[in-house]
């Protein structure tokens, strides 16, 4: 059955390339962009947490947009994140998007003022009331304090045909299977975390929201095929390979990893925000060993 609305398999949650003093490069910026879609991304989501969003203000995010639209030439689709603990503002961010003309928003469960499914409910109405977008709802209880339940995403789904997908970033499996028992058929599910792709393949996910795929975006996407077309063991194989650096990229709080990484390879500065603060020489380098034993071990 054909997706409500279909954003791709490997979406990924760009970064934002800064310098030193925490200005924004945005020549990196669609540099990056035209690389992450010539390996495998079939959309760039702009200004989620990994793009440090709660650092960037609404004109950064304007440029941000500008910015990765050039690059991408229409070649995939741009997902603004656009959530906030005020219901208010959530409305506001996505009329904003809107007017950006981008694809599709994320916006996030509400955090620290720890809602319940009603508060849910109501937040998540809201948004969807106020725009023609695409809406993904992203639930990561880490970060929000709390969990939306299947039951509460399955009402929202059922009510609202622009609520179209969710971003699950925890790593209950029974959540999953729940989930894709209660929503609409055509409702998509993508893994949060890049670990948990392949297992919430297996339960009927679409793909996965992925950090990652800055790095190995055309293996994830090699894995994810594989999967879908009945080469389970192509699919463990490339899972397992993948593992050590799915695990290293949250070493610490992200996008430090991630950032350090794409430095390595010589595509953006590491640079970093505060409160956030680069890796130091003996993390780097921890994480260096297991990026190119991967590397190594698939040939590139």
């Amino acid at each position: 059955m054909a997706l409500r609305y279909d954003c791709g398999e490997v979406i990924t949650a760009m970064v934002t390339p800064m310098g030193k003093d925490g200005v924004i490069d945005y020549d990196k910026v669609e540099l990056l962009a035209d690389y992450l879609v010539k390996s495998g991304s079939d959309a760039i989501l702009v200004a989620g947490t990994t793009g440090e969003s709660p650092t960037l203000t609404n004109e950064e995010e304007i440029e941000l947009v500008s910015s990765v639209k050039r690059a991408a030439k229409n070649r995939v689709k741009i997902i603004l994140g656009a959530g906030s603990n005020s219901t208010a503002s959530a409305v506001e961010y996505s009329k904003f998007a809107q007017k950006e003309e981008v694809d599709a928003i994320l916006s996030v469960v509400p955090y620290y003022n720890k809602p319940n499914q009603k508060g849910l409910i109501e937040h998540f109405s809201a948004v969807a009331e106020s725009t023609d977008l695409p809406v993904i709802m992203y639930n990561i209880p880490s970060r929000t304090g709390i969990n939306m339940l299947p039951e509460t995403a399955a009402y929202l789904a059922e009510k609202y045909d622009n609520i179209v997908a969710l971003k699950q970033s925890f790593g209950d499996m029974d959540k999953v299977t729940e989930l894709k028992t209660l929503c609409p058929k055509d409702f998509a599910i993508y893994s949060g975390d890049d670990s948990l792709t392949l297992p919430m393949l297996s339960l009927g996910a679409q793909g996965v929201i992925s950090v990652a795929s800055h790095l190995f975006g055309t293996e994830l996407k090699s894995m994810i095929r594989n999967f879908k077309t009945g080469q389970f063991l192509a699919a463990k194989n490339m899972h397992q390979t993948l593992y050590p650096v799915f695990k290293k990229l949250f070493m610490a709080p992200n996008p430090i990893p991630v950032k350090a990484a794409l430095a390595h390879e010589g595509l953006i500065e590491e640079y970093v925000r505060k409160p956030l603060t680069v890796l130091d020489e003996s993390e780097k380098e921890e994480l260096y060993k297991v990026l190119d034993s991967v590397k190594a071990e698939l040939g590139k």
